[in-house]
């Protein structure tokens, strides 16, 4: 069963208890505004909090919690979907001190197979504000890992858990949907490691605390690059942000000794004019020993002066450049993403499949135990003869006793008129179910 019409949800979900089900109830970005996935986000100590009211529930088997600030997501087993669903809501009403009519309509419900597609295109970042981005899958991690601790995970989400991890990584090795930088300071590091091939080492002056600019740091640490100088109109802002950094401070007018000595340089202040111009630049080449050069502009109006791009082994690239690699960037990663979508519907059918294995369990442990009862009760009776009995005609006559008690009642049943389906079609199953016609 998949996901559901508002119109029919009810309905359709309003079963009797039966086998497990997998229901999973949430909100995110695209449903909900930001102020009220902060109203139902759940903090770390909340979550536990919640686990625990959850799981003595009780219509809920197992239970998972899902918040972060893009989505929050209840994964559970249950019997009885329609039941479950409104469990769920007045739960989270009852725990965030919030009307129902105030969210319901941002929910979404998943049910079974509908339930397991929804969250491994989550792990997988498909269903991410930005696709490919691989923060939510340590965030999946982390979810499943406070469910286990308070056991509130059992055999059904352990598995699926365990199996969206797996889905999750296949995805990233097989397709390059995070491959592309798609964010402007991304994006940046990206084009200066095509430069530099490795940026390990490589030394950058930050011009400005842009908050675009300060992601791009963070990237190049990320790539172990060295040194990092602060520039900054405020002396004292650059020194706070120098240190966050464990870089050094230096006052704007140091700006142009230093184009000596580093390798990249990220603008964004708000200066109305250029700060750094060709003169500035090509008084230092000859310094340099033909050192590339690069410039990151994510200022508006620029802070480099374009001309400066035409002089040797110096690149320039402002907002504009890096906008376009990002558009270009999403569009592969929607290609990549088709190829993870495939993927996806492999993974449900082989965990759908899975799940209705658990099934014929109760059956087949049903069928053992009855065989063993049988055989215990011919077993004794051969043995209350003493052991002189137990010679070659009495363990012929216990075998022939066994099996006429194992067939009585399948014989009895094929026999009688009390099955009304395809008899011939019920004959080729049990051939098949105990292989008579194997040569």
């Amino acid at each position: 069963m998949g996901s559901l019409p508002d119109s029919d949800q009810t309905a359709a979900l309003d079963r009797g208890p039966g086998k497990p089900r997998i229901l999973l109830l949430g909100l995110n970005h695209q449903t909900a505004p930001v102020a009220l996935r902060e109203c139902l986000a759940f903090s770390p100590e909340e979550t536990e909090a919640a686990l625990d009211a959850l799981s003595h529930r009780p219509c809920v088997r197992e239970a998972l919690l899902l918040s972060t600030c893009n989505r929050v997501e209840v994964l559970v087993t249950c019997d009885d979907p329609a039941r479950t669903i409104a469990e769920l809501e007045s739960f989270i009403s009852e725990f965030k001190h919030l009307p129902i009519e105030d969210f319901r309509s941002a929910l979404y419900r998943h049910v079974d197979n509908d339930a397991v597609r929804h969250l491994f295109r989550v792990a997988s970042s498909l269903d991410s504000m930005v696709v490919g981005e691989p923060q939510i899958l340590g965030q999946i991690k982390a979810a499943y890992g406070a469910a286990t601790h308070l056991r509130t995970s059992g055999v059904i989400l352990n598995r699926l858990l365990h199996r969206t991890f797996f889905v999750a990584k296949r995805i990233r090795t097989e397709t390059g949907i995070g491959d592309h930088a798609v964010s402007i300071s991304y994006a940046a590091i990206e084009l200066a490691r095509k430069i530099f091939g490795s940026l390990e080492g490589r030394r950058v002056l930050l011009i400005g605390a842009g908050e675009m600019a300060e992601l791009a740091v963070e990237h190049l640490i990320r790539h172990r690059a060295g040194e990092i100088l602060v520039a900054n109109r405020t002396f004292a802002h650059g020194v706070a942000l120098a240190q966050r950094f464990g870089g050094q401070a230096i006052r704007f007018e140091e700006i142009d000794q230093h184009l000596t000595k580093v390798d990249i340089i990220i603008s964004s202040t708000g200066a109305s004019g250029f700060v750094v111009v060709p003169a500035q630049v090509s008084a230092v080449l000859r310094h340099r020993r033909n050192r590339p050069l690069f410039f990151i502009d994510i200022a508006v109006p620029r802070d480099i002066d374009p001309r400066i791009n035409r002089l040797p082994n110096v690149y320039v690239y402002d907002i504009d450049d890096l906008k376009g690699v990002v558009e270009e960037n999403i569009q592969d990663r929607q290609q990549e993403a088709l190829k993870a979508e495939r993927i996806i519907d492999e993974a449900v059918l082989r965990f759908s499949r899975w799940r209705q294995s658990l099934e014929v369990v109760p059956t087949i442990v049903a069928l053992h135990r009855k065989l063993e009862l049988i055989a215990e009760a011919e077993i004794r009776k051969t043995l209350q003869g003493g052991e002189e009995a137990l010679d070659e005609a009495a363990l012929q006559r216990m075998a022939s006793a066994m099996i006429n008690k194992f067939l009585h009642d399948p014989t009895r049943f094929l026999k009688s008129d009390g099955y009304h389906g395809n008899r011939q079609e019920l004959l080729d199953l049990i051939r098949r179910l105990f292989d008579l016609d194997a040569r």
